[in-house]
């Protein structure tokens, strides 16, 4: 039986790393996702063949049903990834590909590979419907990470997310401010490895409890922000907070520092996407600067 599967991107607006510390965190879905589809094979293999926004293949493999061995793939590296998620997800859920015939994959993104809006969360949120199992669970036994992704992933609103006695907590709200004609969203021509990011800030002394209260803070009045100045000043404070515990300098003093908006980080600082505010010459700034990829809050954002 063929079946198709589809999960949303993601952006994080607030919170960053301090969410992997129960901190609450705004995170948006967005407009840009990643399919699964999955039709039955003859042969006891799974043929799986990832399809990027292009329409062009970037990775293909193939894997024996009864026990995934790799019998070829075009990256051995994707391949021990991609093997060890289907392995958990059979341990999830044993009865997950126990069948005679195999099957053929094809997954297919929405929005270019280094974007970072979630090529591994969509995909692991994928697997996880054609498992019937609990994406969360998946991600935590596989990747690691905070699993706001994987939220954003299954929602089609922004929420506030954050994590209680290791359990996530999803909560949709509207967040539409009246000001998001203001709001850009650009990227900076490099993917960030969420990995690195999460062991510099592991690695940091502070306290966490102040952090969390703070970050807490900054949320809330992010998404109850009626004015794009109020808004503003909590993205400035809330890049102040974490430059300090980072020992980074905020993005904008790094790169940007003769813009006239505000600039926030989104998720690991350094790189992926950053938010701007700004107006009708927020693009033409970018560009100038080298960086050609800006979209708008209406062509991003669920």
């Amino acid at each position: 039986m063929q079946q198709e599967f589809y999960s949303n991107g993601k952006l994080l607006i607030s919170g960053e790393y301090a969410i992997l510390d129960g901190a609450k965190g705004l995170a948006v879905p967005t407009k840009f996702g990643q399919s699964l589809h999955s039709n039955p094979a003859k042969e006891p293999i799974i043929s799986w063949t990832s399809i990027d926004s292009n329409g062009t293949s970037w990775f293909t493999a193939d894997f024996d049903l009864k026990n995934l061995v790799i019998e070829k793939s075009s990256s051995n590296d994707i391949a021990i990834i991609l093997q060890q998620i289907l392995l958990e997800a059979i341990k999830l859920n044993p009865s997950f590909l126990n069948t005679k015939s195999g099957f053929e994959v094809k997954t297919q993104l929405t929005f270019p590979r280094e974007w970072g809006l979630g090529t591994s969360s969509t995909l692991i949120n994928n697997i996880a419907q054609w498992a019937a199992i609990d994406a969360h669970e998946l991600l935590w036994n596989s990747f690691g990470g905070s699993g706001y992704d994987i939220s954003c992933a299954q929602h089609n609103s922004p929420i506030l997310y954050h994590i209680e006695n290791k359990l996530p907590k999803v909560k949709p709200i509207n967040f539409n401010p009246s000001f998001k004609d203001a709001i850009f969203f650009v990227y900076l021509n490099q993917k960030q490895s969420s990995k690195k990011a999460i062991t510099n800030y592991r690695n940091k002394e502070f306290s966490r409890k102040d952090l969390i209260s703070s970050i807490n803070s900054l949320t809330l009045k992010m998404t109850a922000a009626k004015t794009l100045t109020e808004f503003e000043t909590l993205i400035i404070t809330h890049e102040e907070l974490l430059s300090k515990i980072l020992e980074l300098a905020p993005v904008k003093e790094r790169l940007f520092s003769d813009y006239f908006g505000s600039i926030k980080s989104l998720g690991g600082w350094g790189g992926d996407f950053v938010m701007a505010t700004g107006n009708e010459k927020t693009p033409e700034y970018f560009k100038s600067k080298g960086f050609e990829t800006i979209l708008s809050f209406k062509e991003m954002v669920l």
